[in-house]
C-alpha cells in the first residue's frame, strides 16, 4: 500500500467531498505529496490541517485568517503523533495546540471552537466534543451495530464507522456498512467502503464478493466477474459466488468457465 492517505481515504475519515478537498489544497491549506500514478497522498498532519480547515470554514471565519492560522499550525505540528492525543483549539485565527500539559499558539483570535484529535490502537480518529461519544472499542461499536440495524440502519451505520475509526482493520465493520448503504441505495458509498477495506484489510472472500454482488448492480460485469474470482481463490467453497459467476460467464460467452462453477455450485449445494 502508498504510503500516506488517499483522496477517497480523507473523505472517508473526514466527511469532505472531493471538491472541498481539492479547493482547500488550492487555497493552499496542504500541499499534498503525489504518488506513483500522479494521485494526492496525504499526511497525518494533512489530515488534522484539513479537519481544521473545514471546522473554521463552517465557522464563518475569512479564508485569509484561516490560511494564516493553519500555515503556522502546518509548520508546528509534532513530528510523531502521540497516542494520548493531541488537543486542538481555534480561538478565530488562533489554533491552540496542547500534548499533555504543554501548549502552543500558532496565532490569536476571539471564536473558540474545540475538537479533539486521537490515534485509539494507532489509528487515525476525530472527535468532536458537540457529539460525545462513549470510549468504547471497535468490537463493542460493531456489536452495537449489529443490534441496530433491524431498527436504525442509519445509527448502525454510525456504529460501524465509529468502529472503523477504531481499528482501520475491523473487516466485519465495513463488511457491514457497505452492504447496508448497498441495501438503502447508496451504491457508489459501498463502492467506497469496499474498496477502503481491501485497500485496509486485503482481499477477503465475502469482502471481495459483496463488491462483486455491487459491482453488478452497477453493471460492471467484467469487474464482478474478476471480484467473484477473487472471492473464490480466496474462499473456494462460496456456493453463491460459484452461481452468480456461472450466470456472468454465460452472459459473457466463457461456456467453459460458466460450466464449471456451475458444477461447483452444485456440489456444494448437495454437501
Amino acid at each position: 500500500m502508498a504510503d500516506g492517505y488517499s483522496l477517497r481515504e480523507v473523505g472517508e475519515l473526514l466527511g469532505l467531498s472531493r471538491s472541498i478537498v481539492k479547493r482547500l489544497i488550492d487555497a493552499g491549506f496542504v500541499s499534498p505529496s503525489r504518488g506513483p500514478r500522479r494521485e494526492f497522498r496525504f499526511t497525518f498532519h494533512d489530515l488534522v490541517v484539513l479537519r481544521a480547515a473545514k471546522a473554521l470554514s463552517d465557522a464563518r471565519i475569512s479564508p485569509s485568517r484561516i490560511l494564516r492560522a493553519l500555515k503556522r499550525l502546518r509548520a508546528q505540528l509534532p513530528a510523531a503523533m502521540p497516542l494520548s492525543g493531541l488537543r486542538i483549539e481555534a480561538v478565530g485565527d488562533t489554533v491552540v495546540v496542547s500534548e499533555g500539559r504543554s501548549q502552543w499558539q500558532p496565532d490569536d483570535g476571539q471564536y473558540i471552537l474545540r475538537f479533539d484529535v486521537a490515534l485509539p490502537r494507532g489509528k487515525l480518529a476525530f472527535i468532536d466534543p458537540e457529539q460525545p461519544a462513549a470510549m468504547q472499542s471497535d468490537d463493542e461499536w460493531f456489536t452495537q451495530g449489529c443490534a441496530l440495524e433491524g431498527n436504525d440502519a442509519e445509527a448502525a451505520r454510525a456504529a460501524y464507522r465509529r468502529a472503523i475509526d477504531a481499528n482501520v482493520r475491523h473487516l466485519g465493520a465495513y463488511i457491514n456498512l457497505g452492504r447496508s448503504l448497498h441495501e438503502s441505495g447508496r451504491l457508489r458509498d459501498a463502492e467506497a467502503v469496499y474498496r477502503l477495506a481491501l485497500a485496509h484489510c486485503g482481499s477477503d472472500g465475502a469482502l471481495l464478493f459483496n463488491l462483486a454482488v455491487l459491482l453488478e448492480d452497477l453493471d460492471r460485469s467484467d469487474e464482478a466477474i474478476r471480484a467473484y474470482r477473487g472471492a473464490l481463490d480466496d474462499t473456494p467453497d462460496l456456493a453463491d459466488a460459484h452461481y452468480n459467476l456461472a450466470l456472468l460467464c454465460e452472459a459473457q460467452g466463457l461456456r467453459q468457465e460458466a460450466v464449471r462453477h456451475l458444477s461447483a455450485f452444485r456440489k456444494l449445494s448437495r454437501s
